[in-house]
């Protein structure tokens, strides 16, 4: 079954391209973002690889280790990572885990339990449901699945945006708007009364009586 918001994320053993990792333990009491590929030597991949790479810096500044996979061997990681370098302008710069044997995609619901046989004689096209990022909290529970289809490439500034929400939306009770950017203003989380959102946040703007706006808790 296809994991969802609030499942515990699946823990594992693999190899990657910076060595063999139990996740639990390389995750530690990081957040973790985990995002998969369909196949190495793909144009769209190639691509995102290179823009995480540019921006894992955000991510180790909010605690955030991140992680690939993709559908092959930790060798043609290796090769592949050389081509990110050279189109790119960064290689991968955080492990990259080699599912050839397909163990990891389908523990975490990408590819259907009956996979088998030789990666290599896989298409993109078959390993095509292997495009998700998920977010994965401390407490190792899933925070969000972003699935997309291997013509559109992901953009990680959101995902950066939503894991923003999530750290300040875990700490202080309350949401984020649409578009929400850090700094602006937050909604009250509705399981506040108002009484404890006196105590909590003081005043506060309130254009429909379901509807509390206060400035960002620091």
């Amino acid at each position: 079954m296809p994991l969802t918001i609030g499942d515990t994320a699946p823990d594992f053993e693999a190899e990657t391209s910076e060595g063999p990792i139990h996740f639990y333990d390389w995750l530690g009491d990081s957040w973790g973002v985990l995002f998969s590929h369909p196949k190495d030597f793909t144009p769209i991949c190639t691509t995102e690889l290179g823009y995480m790479a540019k921006i894992k810096p955000e991510f180790d500044q909010r605690n955030v280790k991140i992680i690939g996979l993709s559908v092959d061997s930790t060798g043609d990681h290796e090769r592949w990572a050389a081509d990110i370098a050279e189109t790119q302008g960064t290689a991968p710069n955080y492990p990259l885990i080699g599912d050839n044997d397909f163990k990891v995609a389908k523990l975490y619901g990408m590819l259907p339990a009956d996979v088998s046989g030789d990666p290599k004689a896989r298409t993109p096209a078959d390993n095509q449901t292997v495009r998700n990022v998920f977010v994965i909290g401390p407490d190792k529970k899933i925070k969000l699945v972003l699935i997309y289809p291997m013509t559109t490439g992901r953009n990680f500034d959101e995902v950066l945006r939503v894991i923003d929400s999530l750290q300040l939306t875990a700490k202080h009770k309350v949401a984020t708007p649409v578009n929400w950017k850090p700094g602006e203003n937050v909604i009250i989380a509705g399981s506040v009364s108002n009484d404890q959102a006196k105590e909590l946040f003081g005043e506060w703007e309130q254009p429909k009586p379901y509807i509390r706006i206060v400035p960002q808790p620091s």
